[in-house]
């Protein structure tokens, strides 16, 4: 399957500055694409990447980390259902990172996350990750505060170190055989409030629908000046960003699966070749079968 050009447009380049309203348009869809489009390409994909999980698994060798980061209703649960839907889920595992627990709290910010990570041959799902430290925590100074830090190391540099060390454990996590894939899921104002109000009308999401997240509407601009700079510092080579136009969610989920697909495809992955005295026990082994 291809799609020419779209890995390249959604990724921010390192060292690029970037500019969500200028650059990233969250209605974005290419020329032509339709929901029935989207949806067949989508299990298109699909299909490729159950192909490429099996040999990660067997390979065992490699271990695929997405990270996935939004604002609220940009829909980060719909994407995980729908992308990895075929995938054999003794491959895969999803972890929803919520305000931290009093546990958590007394460790690093990267503590809950780093005990989270992929083993070797699976791929893990962040829903939310150690981003929310740059991202939430910069927006509401009042979670940094329960971090429990010494005061001399909350000042006006905290945010660059946070970047910098970052970047260092997704390099360590690439050194030792995880490839770390970054989404940020790139959705508009105004789309946001039409999806809020479903919630708060249609009987059956009215369970999704949570007051604080009205209330943090008016946080939207710090919300984007935050994610803006953290794009900017943390999207490297070895750990790309790639902001995906969340206003259409076909597309969304086609663009996410697109990308996975073409990271894994790089990932020289291939079923474990037997040696001379494993392949003699395999013949044995038929043998004695086909006697039974």
């Amino acid at each position: 399957m291809k799609i020419p050009g779209l890995t390249d447009k959604l990724l921010v380049k390192p060292g690029s500055k970037v500019s969500l309203s200028k650059k990233y348009r969250p209605d974005y869809i290419p020329d032509g694409m339709t929901k029935e489009k989207a949806a067949e390409k989508l299990q298109d994909s699909i299909k490729l990447l159950t192909e490429y999980q099996d040999k990660l698994y067997a390979q065992d060798s490699q271990s695929l980390l997405i990270i996935l980061q939004a604002i609220d209703a940009a829909g980060k649960d719909g994407t995980i259902k729908h992308v990895m839907s075929g995938l054999n889920p003794q491959g895969c595992h999803v972890v929803s990172f919520k305000a931290p627990s009093t546990e958590e709290l007394g460790h690093d910010y990267l503590w809950r996350c780093s005990k989270a990570l992929p083993e070797r041959g699976m791929i893990g799902i962040f829903n939310r990750s150690y981003y929310e430290e740059v991202l939430v925590a910069r927006v509401h100074p009042e979670i940094l505060a329960k971090q429990k830090l010494p005061s001399r190391l909350v000042d006006k540099k905290i945010w660059q170190r946070r970047f910098k060390e970052i970047n260092n454990f997704e390099e360590y996590l690439v050194n030792n055989g995880t490839t770390v894939l970054k989404f940020y899921l790139n959705i508009s104002k105004q789309e946001q409030k039409e999806r809020f109000l479903r919630r708060i009308e249609r009987p059956e999401k009215n369970w999704k629908f949570e007051m604080g997240d009205v209330e943090e509407r008016a946080h939207w601009q710090d919300y984007i000046d935050a994610y803006e700079e953290c794009l900017s510092a943390t999207s490297t080579e070895r750990a790309p960003w790639y902001v995906i136009p969340a206003d259409f969610k076909p597309f969304t989920r086609l663009a996410v699966s697109y990308v996975i697909y073409e990271t894994l495809k790089k990932l020289n992955l291939k079923y474990p070749v037997l040696g001379a005295e494993q392949k003699k026990m395999l013949a044995q082994a038929k043998k004695k079968l086909e006697l039974e």
